[in-house]
């Protein structure tokens, strides 16, 4: 396929998440947040509880993961299976959806993990330059 192609054929999409009004913009900001990416990469490895989930998304508030969940089970990525137990079990799993998607996600999280005493080379030479610390 033609490079030059591909930013015609991505405008025939029926979304665009580049305009204001789209609704593709909502679903890229639950994925794209630091708890969205962490939130899907963990449930990638299964399911999990929320006590669980919260320790595995190290330093998300109880809060933070709430919400989180909330938009990502929405948006249809995370199933949400409450058992009618005592106390209640509520589990959390990526739907067929959510699993793709965090494929997508784990492979920029692997990238970045590779890469990055590059990056922090980057970042001291950019401190240096610029004066800061």
């Amino acid at each position: 396929m033609d490079t030059m192609q591909q930013p015609s054929e991505a405008r025939d999409l029926p979304y665009d998440v580049f305009a204001k009004a789209c609704p593709s913009r909502g679903t890229l900001e639950h994925v794209t947040g630091r708890w969205g990416a962490l939130t899907l990469g963990a449930l990638y490895e299964g399911s999990l509880r929320f006590n669980e989930l919260r320790r595995r998304v190290d330093g998300v508030s109880e809060k933070m993961l709430s919400q989180t969940l909330q938009g990502l089970e929405r948006d249809g990525l995370v199933h949400r299976e409450a058992q009618p137990t005592n106390p209640p079990r509520v589990d959390y799993e990526l739907t067929p959806l959510g699993h793709e998607l965090a494929e997508r996600l784990l492979d920029l999280i692997r990238f970045v993990e590779g890469r990055m005493d590059d990056v922090l080379a980057a970042r001291e030479r950019y401190d240096v330059t610029r004066g800061a610390r």
